[in-house]
């Protein structure tokens, strides 16, 4: 599958912003989700995994922050990030693998170019 982001941009710190992934083909029911970041010389984080039952999880550093959905009819994973700090900053990325009988593995095998979130304090 291929993936797309968008949405990413300069905000000050409590700001809000909405990332975008599109795929190629459907993705509920048939690819778990992820939007993973990595920011300048740390280690890339998982930031919101979708699971094989539809239920989210979300890295602890962002709950009740970030929301993430999925747009059926646009093959769409969408990001609502809120309360935006300066250790957001980072580029996100979103990651796909096909959905098995046995769930999701978090062996991601697509991935998109990423896009670029800048939060100022």
């Amino acid at each position: 599958v291929h993936l797309v982001e968008s949405g990413g941009g300069a905000v000050q710190a409590g700001g809000s912003l909405t990332l975008s992934c599109v795929a190629s083909e459907p993705i509920i029911r048939n690819y778990c989700m992820a939007w993973f970041r990595q920011a300048a010389g740390k280690e890339r984080e998982a930031v919101v995994s979708t699971q094989g039952d539809g239920t989210i999880r979300y890295a602890d550093s962002v709950k009740g922050r970030f929301t993430a959905s999925q747009n059926t009819g646009k093959n769409t994973l969408r990001l609502q990030m809120n309360s935006l700090k300066p250790e957001d900053t980072a580029t996100y990325y979103c990651a796909a693998e096909p959905l098995s009988l046995l769930g999701c593995d978090e062996m991601y095998n697509s991935w998109g170019q990423g896009t670029q979130v800048t939060v100022s304090s």
